[in-house]
């Protein structure tokens, strides 16, 4: 897979994430991998703030709703083959 592509592929699931940084182009899309991944594990950890009494439930929606809008802005990017980082959690490297 190319470099869009894999960027692509890696959005779509945690699978698609998996399938792309195992087949793909991982030395050019190191930062839209990198984007997925870290929101994939944003996914997560809105799994687990639910359960929190209280205020889980709102702070949850906030972050889904946050999750949503940086997806779309990094599917955007990968359509558009650029490697733009995502806003606040962009700076996190977790793929170097």
């Amino acid at each position: 897979m190319d470099k869009k592509v894999t960027g692509i592929v890696a959005y779509m699931t945690f699978i698609g994430w998996i399938i792309a940084i195992c087949a793909g182009d991982k030395e050019n899309a190191k930062v839209q991998l990198n984007n997925a991944l870290l929101l994939h594990l944003a996914w997560i950890i809105s799994f687990v703030i639910i359960f929190i009494p209280f205020v889980g439930g709102v702070l949850d929606c906030i972050l889904v709703i946050a999750i949503v809008v940086f997806w779309i802005m990094g599917l955007i990017s990968a359509v558009q083959d650029t490697d733009k980082e995502l806003p606040l959690i962009g700076g996190i490297k977790i793929i170097k």
